[in-house]
């Protein structure tokens, strides 16, 4: 009887809520923005009006801002766990590794080798938080922080997120990014998309230190 009690109490409905600190609210708060960024871009192409791309925009500096909180929250609290590394990671693929891609996309990145230099971006900001999160415990100091990046971190696509929005509020969409559009047979190229080859191959790097601040 006792064994099938103490079942329960550990087998509850919703029982991974319940191991949620604040920190984790915050990770969450970061997913939920890029999310929220995402759609909105993508109601975009469908609804063609310029809020939904401000919206877009403007999401994920927030999602930044909630990157950063949940960080010094687990550690003002020392509530620092494996989980909440991996939850960090997964929200921010999302908010500054696909809704990146989705702006681009939208703002008219979709010639076929964009797409290729979006996806390859992608795949490295995957690879970029993965090998963070196996190396992290060797460059974290006695207080669980990193004392540097190994690679540009992920969050740094929010440069890219500054240009895009230059040339949004500009007018400088679709055909008219800068550089134009290049045609090599059936194939369109916006050179602009070159940016996210360069951004991703800088998270990837694995002699590229940047000190945490």
């Amino acid at each position: 009887m006792a064994n099938e009690q103490e079942w329960q109490r550990n087998h509850v409905h919703f029982s991974i809520l319940r191991g949620y600190h604040v920190a984790d609210l915050f990770t969450l708060a970061n997913a939920f923005s890029g999310t929220v960024s995402i759609l909105a871009m993508m109601s975009y192409l469908l609804t063609p009006e310029p809020w939904r791309v401000s919206l877009a925009l403007g999401l994920l500096p927030l999602a930044l801002v909630f990157d950063i909180a949940d960080g010094r929250i687990a550690r003002g609290r020392s509530q620092t766990s494996e989980f909440g590394r991996e939850l960090d990671s997964l929200a921010d693929i999302v908010s500054f590794g696909v809704a990146p891609v989705v702006v681009a996309y939208g703002l008219g990145m979709r010639g076929g080798l964009d797409v290729l230099l979006l996806i390859f971006f992608v795949g490295c900001g995957i690879s970029r938080l993965a090998r963070f999160n196996i190396t992290a415990a060797q460059l974290s100091d006695e207080t669980g922080k990193v004392r540097y990046f190994e690679g540009t971190p992920i969050p740094s696509s929010l440069l890219l997120i500054l240009v895009l929005g230059s040339c949004f509020y500009t007018g400088h969409v679709d055909d008219r990014l800068p550089l134009g559009v290049v045609s090599i047979a059936t194939v369109h190229w916006h050179p602009l998309s070159i940016l996210y080859l360069v951004n991703g191959s800088a998270m990837i790097s694995k002699t590229l230190h940047i000190p945490k601040p």
